[in-house]
């Protein structure tokens, strides 16, 4: 099953920025490049930490943890690099009257 959950206001993030959001059991990382829009699971598949704090490649539209330096591509949640070798889920992003919205599925991260 899934659901259409609003986040934030699309105003509220910054340009070449990233916040974690954490919702119904989920925690996300939600990215700004420019005009695009990416959600992911904010959790890096190698350590745990928050990808959200990382540094973003606007070039690569990748995101890097910032503990141990793996990278994900925004759009796969494929890691890029080592030592991460898993994926990190991705949802479906839109904005909507202005407001960030994902749809959701009943699944949770671990």
């Amino acid at each position: 099953m899934t659901s259409e959950v609003k986040l934030m206001p699309f105003d509220e993030l910054a340009v070449d920025s990233a916040v974690r959001v954490d919702i119904d059991g989920h925690r996300l990382a939600v990215v700004r490049m420019d005009d695009e829009l990416y959600v992911i699971g904010d959790r890096c598949s190698h350590a745990d930490y928050s990808l959200a704090e990382g540094e973003l490649d606007d070039d690569e539209g990748t995101i890097e943890c910032w503990k141990h330096g793996s990278t994900f591509d925004l759009k796969t949640g494929e890691p890029t690099c080592l030592p991460a070798t898993k994926a990190v889920p991705v949802y479906a992003a839109s904005v909507v009257d202005g407001i960030v919205t994902v749809t959701m599925t009943e699944e949770r991260q671990p």
